[in-house]
């Protein structure tokens, strides 16, 4: 016969992170910690792909469509923001939270990060050429496109680093 605290809460649930499968707090795995290095870059290498992703979505059609580089950028910049911010919700819907809930959770912290990765990407892209390459199979939109992605990661990962420090970004999504 078992007996039960009275008042007492149901095992809480911890998630990994990257939509890993929920456990049991009472089989909570024990891991070394993680340095905040590690964190910051794991976050912005996150951030990246959600961000590269869009980008080129964007860059792709305003190159291919012909438009001029201001526009280019204006759309790869709202398509980077689309996808970072998909990448960032779609693990906490998965594990249950609802979309809204989700963007409540993450919106400060990821607004703050995919700003400084944009920045550093158009502003890299525009400089280099990429933006203005006749189409996407020129060598100036590959170069520009090429350069933007280290650009955007060492200008996010300062950024991300103050975030996490600050507790305004969480760590694991």
């Amino acid at each position: 016969m078992s007996t039960s605290i009275p008042n007492a809460e149901p095992a809480a649930t911890k998630a990994c992170c990257h939509g890993d499968a929920a456990v049991s707090s009472a089989k909570v795995p024990i891991h070394p910690p993680v340095s905040h290095f590690r964190l910051t870059t794991a976050a912005t290498l996150h951030c990246l792909t959600g961000c590269a992703l869009g980008e080129f979505i964007g860059l792709a059609i305003g190159v291919t469509l012909g438009l001029d580089q201001w526009t280019t950028m204006a759309l790869a910049t709202a398509t980077g923001f689309a996808s970072g911010y998909t990448l960032g919700l779609l693990p906490l819907v998965r594990r249950g939270s609802s979309w809204a809930a989700a963007l409540r959770t993450l919106w400060l912290g990821e607004t703050i990060s995919i700003a400084a990765m944009e920045l550093a990407m158009n502003f890299t892209d525009y400089h280099v050429g990429g933006v203005r390459a006749p189409s996407l199979v020129s060598p100036m939109f590959w170069a520009g496109y090429a350069a933007a992605l280290p650009a955007g990661f060492l200008m996010a990962w300062p950024v991300n680093y103050w975030l996490l420090k600050s507790s305004i970004k969480q760590p694991c999504h």
